[in-house]
């Protein structure tokens, strides 16, 4: 009996170690590490059933792990799809409010226009008859020069309405003086007297102010609103660094290696990565927000006295105002203009009557009433779309500087902001120790998480900044008042590996002005917009952009 006790023993320890064994063979089994690993695409191949050595394991922590060599460098790149994902998603959403917003704005405009010019000529072949048919083409040049101003600029509005109202008075000092003959000469003297003698009474003096700054804050918003959404979509482009990638690798999949594939990423070790990765994102925020302040100050215009609508609607009722001024005063003016340009030359007696029946008016154009016609265009009023506008502007300050904060939000990055514990920290599951640092590129030289460069801006972010500033520049010129040129700062502004910026819209619109892309540009044009920034000298454009930030700060 003695020599079957040894035997005996270990067939008892066997026994009992066996449940042991099972735990400990289950506890490293990587099934369910495979089983994700699979649905995202990649071959099963790649990935053991069981934990491994992982010395060959090069961001990941080494020490047993279930994920190979190849799985490592396949999940470095699903890192960096994932965060471009993310980082797409916030910005588009932003993009698709700027792009829709800007389209209502260009199609309201654009119908109010078409409605305005309707108006009148409906109403002035009413009232005029053929007086007006004969000079119909002396209103619609009018409007021709006002659509051409909203889509093209290139047009000085006092300059045309001056011109305008110049031509209006040749024609009616011949319809009202038609026994006489004058020359082309004779009638460029009457020009002269346009100012001075006031032929229309005070309408051309105001009506060109309120057009002038009607027009100008109407096309300088719509304008803005063109340029965020191109801002918008150039920046939503990421392309992480190397370090940003190891960083993002360490954080989103390092800890299914450690087989720990239902622990999210710690808020604050996510925060810490975001705001390395998306360092230069940062440095938009103030120029952006300046450029939003910029925006709301335009709308406040739009709702108040520079509000396009209620010029545009009763332009008909004003220019016929003027019209009949000049009709009733037809007489002081005549002798004024007699006096100063001389005795005009006697028609023959037989022409003189047919002239005189041929420019009779009908009857005083009849009096306005604003509720007799709608104010409305594409659908909508100005006061609905700016008031639309203005609570998105609100919303959309600080984006910038929030987006890290942003991509941490979403649950598919990182654990809940309450979840301090139960998070994985790069190195395990438990309390993330470090500190958040700030936004933009100066505060990332402690950045615990991802190694950044900052003495190296990035040249789109610089373009983009500028962008802004020359926007926000034109919309403090249109709340003033003043007329803006809008000049191509395309070159100054594109850059590659950005992004097109037209997902959610049609791109390019009638409305041909873009701050930040280029890429419909002839090989000619491209040659010729080289010589401000040439891609072959880097360092020159880098200083050049430097310089232009400099200057540009001289302004603020």
């Amino acid at each position: 009996m003695a020599r079957f006790g040894l035997p005996a023993l270990l067939c008892l320890l066997t026994a009992l170690s066996t449940p042991l064994l099972a735990t400990e063979l289950k506890s490293k089994s990587c099934s369910e590490v495979r089983r994700l690993y699979v649905s995202k695409g990649f071959n099963k191949n790649d990935a053991p059933l069981h934990e491994i050595n992982g010395d060959h394991l090069k961001i990941c922590p080494q020490g047993s792990t279930c994920c190979s060599q190849e799985m490592e460098e396949k999940y470095s790149i699903q890192s960096k799809d994932d965060f471009k994902s993310v980082v797409s998603e916030q910005c588009n959403h932003l993009q698709a409010i700027f792009a829709s917003r800007y389209k209502k704005f260009d199609e309201f405009f654009k119908e109010l226009l078409e409605n305005a010019e309707k108006s009148l000529n409906d109403m002035f072949v009413k009232t005029y008859g053929r007086l007006y048919m004969q000079n119909s083409e002396l209103f619609k040049d009018l409007f021709v020069e006002l659509k051409r101003y909203y889509v093209v600029g290139n047009v000085n509005l006092e300059e045309m309405l001056n011109d305008f109202w110049a031509r209006l008075l040749e024609r009616m000092f011949r319809l009202v003086n038609s026994q006489y003959h004058f020359t082309d000469e004779y009638l460029e003297c009457v020009s002269k007297y346009t100012e001075q003698l006031k032929p229309f009474g005070d309408v051309p003096r105001k009506l060109k102010l309120q057009v002038t700054r009607a027009f100008v804050a109407a096309r300088t918003f719509a304008q803005g609103l063109a340029v965020a959404r191109d801002v918008v979509g150039k920046v939503s482009v990421v392309n992480p660094t190397t370090p940003c990638t190891h960083a993002l690798l360490k954080m989103i999949y390092c800890p299914h290696c450690r087989g720990l594939v239902t622990v999210k990423p710690c808020y604050n070790y996510c925060s810490n990565i975001m705001r390395g990765c998306l360092a230069n994102q940062g440095d938009l925020d103030l120029e952006w927000n300046n450029f939003i302040d910029a925006m709301l100050m335009v709308a406040e215009r739009l709702e108040g006295p520079f509000n396009i609508e209620s010029v545009m609607d009763p332009i008909d009722v004003k220019i016929s105002d003027a019209i009949m001024n000049m009709q009733e005063n037809s007489v002081q003016v005549s002798q004024k203009v007699f006096q100063g340009c001389g005795p005009p030359k006697p028609l023959p007696v037989g022409r003189i009557s047919r002239s005189i029946s041929e420019s009779t008016f009908s009857a005083r154009f009849r009096p306005y009433h604003p509720e007799e016609r709608p104010t409305t265009a594409a659908g909508t009023s100005l006061d609905r779309l700016v008031t639309d506008v203005k609570e998105k502007l609100k919303q959309a300050k600080k984006f910038w500087s929030s987006l890290p904060s942003n991509v941490c939000n979403d649950e598919r990055m990182a654990a809940g902001n309450g979840n301090e514990e139960d998070c994985w920290n790069g190195r395990g599951k438990s309390r993330y120790l470090f500190a958040v640092t700030g936004n933009g590129l100066a505060n990332q030289g402690n950045n615990p998480e991802v190694q950044v460069d900052t003495s190296k801006p990035d040249i789109l972010i610089l373009r983009q900044i500028m962008a802004l500033r020359a926007m926000t520049s034109k919309m403090k010129n249109a709340y003033n008042g003043n007329d803006v040129d809008f000049f191509d700062i395309s070159d100054e502004t594109s850059g590659e590996g950005s992004g097109s910026g037209c997902e959610y819209q049609q791109c390019p619109s009638e409305l041909e002005y873009n701050a930040t892309d280029h890429a419909g540009k002839s090989a000619h044009d491209k040659a010729e917009s080289a010589g401000a920034c040439p891609g072959s000298q880097p360092y020159l454009l880098t200083v050049f952009c430097i310089f232009f930030l400099v200057v540009q700060r001289e302004w603020r």
